[in-house]
């Protein structure tokens, strides 16, 4: 599979790229980024996958978030690929901001218009990891996977769902239960349809409560003055419990004074690439 180079800027004695594609499973155009760490000029690498959030490209994390330094200092590749596929021509996927368009959610879509090109599970979970591990120095065994609210639901859903392909997860401000959320209510009712029962599988909440062992180290930063936490559409509290339950260890970290931005992200990204770093340099 052809990879199209867009950009490369080095960094922290490293590269930060931007390459384009043809996806099989999205059936268009996508592009990622992926930062190579200056160890993967004489090595092969882990690879940390970010997943971003509504209305995001591959740009908002490898230019906002500052995770370049952390990154280099610990020789890991950082792939950072787009919300959703674009340019698909579907009617009404640019009539809102949290559907269609930069808010795929992470799920493969079951109904139409939606099912042919709205499979970003899928392209998480098997066409990006092997476009990366047969174009860059990886190491395929490898791999950990973090993200922010919409892209913080699709790392968790994406580590319980396959247990033992990530060796760590974590996540910024995620939506933790979207079948209680607005969000998740429109993104799951549009992409699945009205069975409510088979966007369980495809909610955080839902799906600790079937994980199989307790070898997944969690860790969450949440902003205490988050608007989205006060609206109710994050509901962190549900998914602490239920990882509670089932014995689970989670990090839950409030921060306080801290919102859902990228100014968020900046002031803890370090503490995530560490806490990866930690289970992919083991």
């Amino acid at each position: 599979m052809a990879l199209k180079q867009v950009s490369s800027n080095k960094c922290f004695e490293g590269f930060q790229k931007v390459f384009e594609h043809d996806s099989a499973e999205l059936k268009c155009k996508m592009k990622f980024g992926i930062y190579l760490p200056p160890k993967a000029e004489t090595a092969k690498c882990p690879v940390l996958y970010w997943l971003s959030g509504l209305t995001c490209t591959e740009q908002n994390f490898i230019t906002k978030s500052g995770f370049h330094q952390a990154a280099a200092e610990h020789g890991l590749i950082v792939v950072a690929p787009d919300t959703s596929p674009r340019g698909c021509n579907i009617e009404g996927e640019d009539e809102s901001w949290d559907f269609g368009t930069g808010a795929g959610f992470y799920v493969d879509a079951t109904e139409d218009p939606w099912k042919t090109n709205y499979r970003m599970y899928s392209y998480i979970k098997d066409e990006l990891p092997k476009l990366i591990n047969a174009n860059f120095p990886t190491d395929p065994e490898r791999m950990s996977i973090f993200g922010h609210s919409m892209g913080g639901h699709g790392a968790l859903i994406l580590a319980l769902k396959n247990p033992g392909k990530y060796k760590s997860v974590s996540a910024f401000a995620p939506i933790c239960n979207p079948m209680q959320c607005q969000w998740g209510k429109k993104a799951l009712g549009g992409y699945l349809g009205s069975d409510v029962s088979k966007w369980e599988a495809y909610d955080a909440t839902q799906l600790v409560k079937s994980y199989p062992d307790s070898h997944l180290d969690i860790l969450i930063d949440q902003g205490k003055d988050d608007q989205f936490l006060s609206a109710g559409q994050l509901l962190p509290d549900n998914f602490i419990a239920a990882c509670t339950e089932q014995k689970i260890p989670v990090v839950f970290r409030l921060q306080q004074g801290y919102d859902h931005s990228y100014f968020f992200i900046a002031t803890f990204i370090n503490d995530h690439i560490k806490h990866h770093a930690k289970y992919l340099n083991a």
